[in-house]
């Protein structure tokens, strides 16, 4: 192809780009041949070779006089295409279906979840036998709104626990965790809306709050909790509506939120109109309960949410919201309108099995297991050049820095070719300022394969210049 014709590629591909992103919306009026040409630093004739194709491809119109116009229907809504590009190896929905679909037997360092062994399976069958004998309408009825009432019931009291106030009628079971954000998402932001994230966070935040068409604003994460003169300048400079974060164990650092950190954050938060989520899907790995954001508020501006994925069963999808009594009403109509009758038979297992007398003694052991592996995976991480963050108190993620001038992308890439899927630091940060950092999962660093694989991808891997 000549380089004209290369030329005229790019610009029909970066119209296409602002059309799939919803950037240009039907009808719109698109930038003038000379403006475009101007913008993209190519001549006026390649700009119009361009329009004069995308118009016989049917995507553009021309007035005369007027100018090029969108045409058709608004476009099929493409998630990649609603942020600067990144390489697939720092892309979070990619990395996601890396995880996601790669065959059972791969090694997965980089996942978010514990291996199937480390599940409460034992539970879960006693579950699954006890509710195979009930009766046929557990098995085939939609449940309430709210959901299930004895597990609402149990959730009040483990929030309890922590210092939160939630009458059951203050909880609704969700479908999953992301399912609960996607729901305060639709009820509390508008398109243009800002949102803050930690900086790092976990990844799919990022991508969820991309279908929303929002603002991602990050800040810095700090040992002890949000960087709160970072924190407070944002709330200043872009007046957020909602705050997403993790209560307890923080996705990806290991760390928690100090007391002192927490007070100061809603003291800021005070003078705003800005809602926090706290997701607190960890919680039952932490040995002794970090603060939590929903205890100082009572639940006033704050949301909590969790799920039981990370320690009963990821196929059984179950989550839930606490919020104030009349966000709960409009969140009920909004999840009455989107799924309608919420998962009967998965709230039910869970509550079987949460509430099993062995459950308590699983997690003791898992906790114990994770501990172990911490230690394990935190020395070997080290023998490689690779520097934890901290070292976290619990849970399953180490937040760790590449020996100088190593890059999180290549090493990823270059592991992923021999069957280890790694989660590179730019994924979880909104800045981009992460390129040396990976997250590891102690659970699933067990595998002596991984170690050789990431020694000789370390050796390999060219320095950044």
């Amino acid at each position: 192809m000549s380089r004209n014709g290369t030329r005229i590629d790019a610009v029909m591909g970066e119209i296409k780009s602002r059309i799939a992103s919803r950037t240009y919306t039907p009808g719109a009026r698109i930038p003038s041949v000379r403006a475009m040409a101007r913008a993209l630093q190519v001549s006026v004739s390649t700009v119009l070779e361009a329009y004069e194709r995308l118009m016989a491809e049917g995507l553009l119109n021309s007035r005369p006089g007027s100018g090029f116009y969108v045409a058709g229907p608004v476009a099929p809504l493409v998630l990649t295409e609603l942020a600067p590009r990144l390489d697939r190896e720092v892309d979070p929905l990619w990395i996601s279906r890396q995880s996601l679909e790669t065959a059972s037997d791969a090694m997965k360092p980089g996942c978010g979840w514990l291996p199937a062994a480390w599940m409460y399976e034992a539970g879960m069958r006693k579950a699954l036998r006890t509710l195979a004998r009930s009766d046929t309408v557990k098995l085939t009825d939609y449940a309430s709104p709210l959901g299930h009432p004895p597990l609402r019931q149990f959730l009040s009291r483990r929030l309890a626990g922590t210092g939160i106030e939630a009458p059951a009628d203050h909880i609704m079971l969700t479908e999953s965790g992301t399912h609960a954000i996607d729901l305060i998402c639709r009820f509390l932001l508008q398109p243009g809306d800002t949102v803050l994230v930690d900086d790092p966070c976990y990844f799919n935040f990022h991508a969820l709050l991309k279908a929303h068409r929002v603002n991602i604003v990050s800040v810095p994460y700090t040992p002890a909790g949000p960087d709160i003169e970072a924190f407070g300048a944002a709330l200043r400079e872009h007046a957020p509506r909602l705050y997403i974060t993790n209560a307890g164990i923080h996705n990806p650092t290991g760390a928690s939120l100090s007391p002192v950190t927490a007070h100061r954050l809603l003291k800021l938060a005070d003078s705003s109109s800005l809602v926090i989520v706290e997701d607190e899907i960890f919680a039952d790995f932490e040995a002794t309960p970090a603060p939590r954001l929903a205890a100082f508020d009572g639940l006033s501006r704050v949301i909590q949410i969790g799920s039981f994925s990370k320690t009963i069963s990821a196929s059984i999808r179950c989550g839930y919201i606490a919020a104030r009594g009349e966000w709960i009403e409009s969140l009920v109509d909004l999840k009455i309108a989107t799924t309608f009758g919420g998962g009967r038979l998965g709230a039910d297992i869970i509550y079987q099995a949460i509430t099993d007398s062995g459950y308590r003694k699983h997690m003791e052991g898992v906790r114990q297991r994770l501990a172990q592996a911490m230690t394990t995976t935190v020395a070997r991480l080290r023998a490689l050049g690779i520097e934890p963050w901290i070292t976290p108190q619990a849970g399953m993620y180490v937040w760790c820095q590449l020996p100088h001038g190593k890059d999180a992308a290549t090493l990823a890439k270059a592991c992923l070719s021999e069957g280890v899927v790694l989660a590179p630091g730019n994924a979880f940060s909104q800045a981009g300022t992460a390129g040396d950092f990976l997250r590891f999962n102690v659970a699933q660093c067990a595998d002596e394969r991984i170690w050789d694989v990431l020694a000789r991808a370390l050796l390999l891997a060219p320095l950044n210049k």
